[in-house]
Parts: C-alpha cells; structure tokens; sequence
C-alpha cells in the first residue's frame, strides 16, 4: 500500500532526466532507489556525485522497495523490459517518444490516435499508469520547482484512468514543487506529450490551464477532469 504521506520512490533511468526527478523527490523527503539497465555498482560514483542520498539498485530491487515506480528511460529500453516486473505497481510513465534516440518503433508508436502511454499502459496491463513529469524539460524542472503558494509556481500536467492514482501522484508533483493539473483520462495525455499545446513550456496554472482549453478537440476531455478530478489531484 502506497505511503500517503511520503511514498518511497524508485526512479528507471539515469540519463537526464530521471537523476533530475530524483534530486526534486529527495529534496521533497522520499526516500528514492535508482536503477539503470546495468550494474548499480557502475552507478556508485554518479549517484555519490549527482544524487547524493539516492541508493543505486538492480531494477527488480527498486521496484520490488518503491510506492511508485518513475519510467525515465527511452522508450526503446523500456520495450526491453519485462512487463512483469511492475505487476501491481504504481507508474509514472515520464517518457517521451524520440526517433532520433528510439529509432522507428513498431506501431502504435507514432500513431496520432493513440498517446504513448496508452501503449505503455497497454504493456503493463497489471499495473496502474500515470502520465505526467514529461512535458517540461530536466534542466526547467529543477529549475522552476518552488514551493506551495508561490506566486511564480508552475503547472505539470497528470493523466491517468484511476482517480486514487492520479490524486496520489499529484500529491507527489505538488511536493516536488509544481501545481498538478488534471487533465483527464490516459487518453487526453497526448496533450502533454511531443506536439501538444503545453510541450516544452513551463507555464503557471493558469496559463497552462487555458493553452488545454484553447487546444482544438481536447476542451471536453478537460472537462470532464474538472470534473471528475476537482482542481487539485
């Protein structure tokens, strides 16, 4: 069962921006795990450096330890993974589809019809996937992180289909230093995602809120977050 207060936190992938994740979360008082494909020996010294007070794990482990499970690995490593290995778990899909790092991926990757965690979820049919953490890029998350009330604070989106899902990983977003937006079911996350009208730019609620209102076709499944969701996940 998911700690509501301070959730441990395992973080899949130690390129850019999953040390960047880690650093908010610990930061924010969570105890975090972090993995890579290899050795967590080969991790030691980068973590010592970079994420100091995160402890470098074989993946089985820091799945096997966390609350919730952040996928900050390119897509293509995550197709490598087994499914199985999340069975259960609370995920935040982080990632982003790049062919110029992922290559071609086999459809429906790349389908305008589908978002990418719809078939990340698809993959990991016995867990429970949240999407949010990866329209704003690694350097702007540290960066813009402040906390609760702050006049400058911003918006990071969050979708998911189960409603205790995504008010447990927006509890996460708000301590980590942003507003969470709810902005519907999995399936209205292509706002979020390469080509959405909130990519790339670090916005305040507000603003964040009335670029997804003004985007063609996605006004009702916003709605219906409101609606659903409340204005604080």
């Amino acid at each position: 069962m998911t700690n509501a207060t301070t959730p441990t936190i395992a973080v899949l992938g130690a390129g850019h921006v999953g040390p960047a994740i880690a650093r908010l979360a610990l930061e924010a008082g969570h105890s975090v795990a972090i993995a890579a494909s290899g050795n967590p020996g080969d991790l030691a010294l980068v973590t010592e450096l970079l994420i100091p007070g995160a402890e470098p794990l074989w993946t089985v482990d820091a799945i096997g330890k966390a609350d919730i499970v952040v996928l900050a690995m390119p897509l293509h490593r995550f197709l490598r993974m087994d499914p199985n290995a999340l069975s259960e778990k609370l995920v935040i899909d982080a990632m982003n589809y790049w062919p110029p790092t992922d290559g071609r991926l086999p459809p429906p990757f790349g389908d305008e019809g589908i978002g990418t965690s719809e078939v990340v979820a698809g993959r990991l049919q016995d867990a429970t996937v949240v999407k949010t953490l990866n329209h704003v890029g690694y350097h702007e998350l540290e960066t813009y992180a402040r906390p609760s009330g702050s006049v400058d604070r911003r918006a990071l989106g969050v979708a998911g289909d189960d409603l205790d899902a995504v008010k447990t990983v927006g509890a996460f977003v708000d301590r980590i230093g942003y507003d969470a937006v709810p902005v519907g079911p999995l399936s209205a996350g292509r706002v979020l995602q390469p080509g959405g009208p909130v990519f790339g730019a670090v916005l305040r609620r507000e603003d964040f809120e009335r670029a997804v209102h003004n985007h063609s076709g996605e006004q009702k499944a916003f709605g219906l977050a409101e609606q659903h969701y409340g204005r604080s996940a």
